[in-house]
């Protein structure tokens, strides 16, 4: 059994390195074609010749793993522990780990996206303030204030990719403003985006501006001032729980280490976890506590954000 498992180990270590000498040899093959494409469109100009360089080697496999997503380096690890390991438990593991992965992946997306859209409200609303304090109508103020590279629209636009239909919500408050519409409403539209919240405020200060005569840039103020607040309670709550991430990421690290240590010590845990049955069940169980814990912290983290 054991040289079954020897000739297996060897068989998938050796696929490997043909695997990676193939891709190798495609890459350099391709920068050799585009080096030759160079040389022939350069009109003269001095072209770099030779074997490509290790940034060169490595600019393909990362554009790549840009494209698919950090999350697939769970998959990478659980391919280079299966060889080490020659089993493929560490493969299925990686597998399942990449939906995971990607899940969290777009959370911190979705929230980077929010915290930029709110920033682009508050900068809008100080510009905003500033365009009426210097003597323009609430209508061209907020075309001035909008079209600013900080404002609504340059900022919420890179922020959010332009999803769900950003840039139409943009530009109706635009025209809304331009040509005498329904401003407020055409702001409630763009305010439903997430970290675009802060808008419905500006719609209410714009309302009881036009309607009753009120102060617009007084209300901005206010608006902005409350926002700011807002903002730096949030980041005053996420740089206090930073050290609750830190803890548990460092808990859920301890079995790599243990890992670690063991094969520095010639133990070979991977061995005994793969390939015997008391392994096997350690293995499942800290599986299913590590997920328990991590699913625990997360939700306590979240909890306090929330709340």
């Amino acid at each position: 059994m054991g040289g079954v498992t020897g000739v297996i180990g060897e068989t998938s270590m050796g696929a490997a390195l043909i695997c990676l000498a193939a891709v190798a040899w495609l890459l350099g093959d391709r920068h050799h074609g585009m080096r030759r494409a160079r040389l022939l469109l350069a009109g003269g100009a001095a072209v770099a010749v030779g074997p490509p360089s290790w940034q060169e080697f490595l600019a393909e496999p990362r554009r790549l793993l840009g494209r698919l997503g950090a999350e697939w380096w769970a998959l990478a690890a659980g391919v280079l522990l299966a060889l080490l390991g020659a089993s493929v438990i560490p493969v299925a593991v990686g597998a399942a780990g990449v939906p995971v992965l990607r899940r969290m992946r777009r959370a911190r997306q979705a929230r980077r996206a929010r915290e930029q859209h709110a920033d682009a409200v508050i900068a809008l609303c100080g510009a905003l303030a500033g365009e009426v304090r210097a003597g323009r109508q609430p209508g061209e103020a907020l075309l001035r204030a909008a079209g600013d590279s900080g404002g609504l629209g340059e900022a919420l636009l890179r922020a959010a990719g332009d999803p769900g239909g950003l840039g139409e919500a943009r530009a109706a408050v635009v025209a809304a403003a331009r040509f005498g519409g329904d401003v407020p409403g055409a702001l409630a539209v763009v305010a439903r985006q997430p970290g675009a919240e802060g808008l419905l405020g500006l719609a209410a200060c714009w309302r009881v501006a036009v309607d009753q005569g009120a102060g617009l840039a007084a209300g901005l103020d206010r608006l902005e001032a409350a926002l700011r607040a807002e903002r730096d309670q949030r980041a005053d709550l996420r740089a206090q729980l930073s050290g609750a991430r830190a803890t548990a990421l460092l808990l859920a690290a301890l079995p790599a280490l243990g890992l670690l240590l063991g094969a520095a010590m010639g133990a070979d845990p991977l061995h005994v976890l793969l390939h015997t049955g008391a392994g096997l069940g350690c293995l499942t169980a800290g599986a299913v506590f590590e997920a328990a814990g991590l699913w625990w912290a997360a939700r306590i983290v979240g909890g306090a954000e929330g709340v």
